[in-house]
């Protein structure tokens, strides 16, 4: 399989995630199946030792992400998959991991919520819990795949990022992306840029944990490689030691929101069809862009100046990216399965400079390029 990416497969949305895990040097998975996530662990689990990594079905969702923090904590890359009820129990470990500066990556499949839901269908209900699931301020990033070909190439992405600046990051996928299969034909993974995380360049006597470098990153020393690592749940100082101290207390709070705020630019992705010209503008991610793309076509060739604004990084809101499209167009609609998740952002930093309308299913259907150009012709 990993000697076949130069050629053109044909790849489901979840094969696709464990294949660019797989690229991105990911060598440890811990996870518990569940619809419509399952397919990445099966995969996983028949390539992660062929390739000297390790494979580990876990008793539940609460242990498979504290797993990938231990073995990140080690020195390997390490991801687990869910979908939302197992999503929902991450949240305490993931909320250590951002105190800890542990870097992960998590791919949920969304399905239709809340609870157990609806396990096959598909939804979108999952983007402000990928923000805002664990407790405090916290840094964290999330991405969007729509196709199979992003599968691959934002899961690399994803763990790219998690690496550079020590954070976790969520990969959200869902039921039709991850069960659509594509003829797709993969990068050389010789061809990829893999970025790894900064490791100590000083003596362990003089290494400071939690120290950051001028993008308030710290280096990571991996445990056994001979440097003092105190890991905490607690907000800590330099040393890695829980403190009381307000003034350390702001200055590790301060670092680890910069540290994001200060790499906008390359967390920050969006893609643009049709959007030059374009006087009503569809802003969607996910499965959800495919349709807004047919759409967005088929609206051009009634002579309607139609664009869409693939959203692919959800958080850190790509404000950047979307208040330009908000500033040149009359009207913008926001498609979702869910109640209006991210068009609460949209909302937020439009100011009043166009029409937003949205347009929401919740019944865990699909939204059809059809329902979307019916949405552009009213605009």
């Amino acid at each position: 399989m990993m000697s076949d990416t130069n050629k053109r497969q044909l790849l489901q949305g979840n094969e696709a995630v464990a294949h660019g895990a797989l690229a991105a040097g990911c060598r440890f998975f811990a996870g518990y199946p569940i619809t419509p996530a399952s397919e990445i662990s099966e995969v996983l689990a028949s390539w992660m030792p062929k390739v000297g990594g390790t494979f580990v079905q876990m008793e539940d969702e609460i242990a498979s992400m504290g797993a990938i923090i231990g073995a990140s904590l080690a020195g390997v890359k390490s991801m687990t998959a869910t979908s939302g009820p197992g999503f929902a129990l991450m949240q305490e470990n993931l909320g250590y991991a951002c105190c800890a500066e542990v870097p992960c990556v998590v791919v949920n499949v969304m399905r239709g919520g809340p609870s157990t839901g609806l396990p096959t269908s598909p939804a979108q209900g999952d983007v402000q819990m990928a923000r805002w699931g664990t407790h405090g301020d916290h840094p964290i990033v999330v991405l969007a795949v729509s196709s199979v070909s992003d599968s691959y190439t934002l899961t690399v992405k994803a763990f790219n990022i998690s690496e550079q600046y020590r954070v976790p990051v969520i990969l959200l996928s869902d039921e039709v992306v991850a069960h659509t299969r594509e003829c797709v034909q993969l990068p050389d993974p010789y061809e990829l840029r893999i970025i790894n995380r900064l490791k100590p360049s000083v003596p362990p006597d003089w290494y400071q944990p939690y120290e950051g470098d001028n993008r308030g990153v710290p280096a990571m020393a991996a445990f056994g490689d001979g440097y003092r690592h105190h890991v905490t749940g607690l907000v800590h100082d330099v040393q890695g030691f829980p403190t009381e101290k307000p003034s350390e207390i702001e200055t590790f709070q301060q670092r680890i929101t910069q540290k994001i705020t200060r790499g906008f630019a390359q967390i920050m992705m969006s893609k643009g069809h049709r959007i030059n010209d374009a006087e009503v503008c569809i802003i969607a991610y996910g499965s959800v862009a495919r349709s807004a793309m047919r759409a967005v076509d088929e609206a051009r060739d009634q002579g309607i100046k139609a664009g869409l604004l693939q959203l692919i990084t959800l958080f850190p809101f790509p404000r950047s990216h979307v208040v330009p499209i908000l500033k040149q167009c009359r009207a913008v609609l926001v498609p979702e399965m869910n109640n209006g998740q991210i068009s609460r952002e949209v909302q937020r930093v439009n100011q009043g400079d166009c029409t937003m309308v949205k347009h929401n299913r919740i019944d865990g259907q699909f939204i059809t390029p059809d329902e979307l150009y019916t949405q552009l012709l009213k605009l």
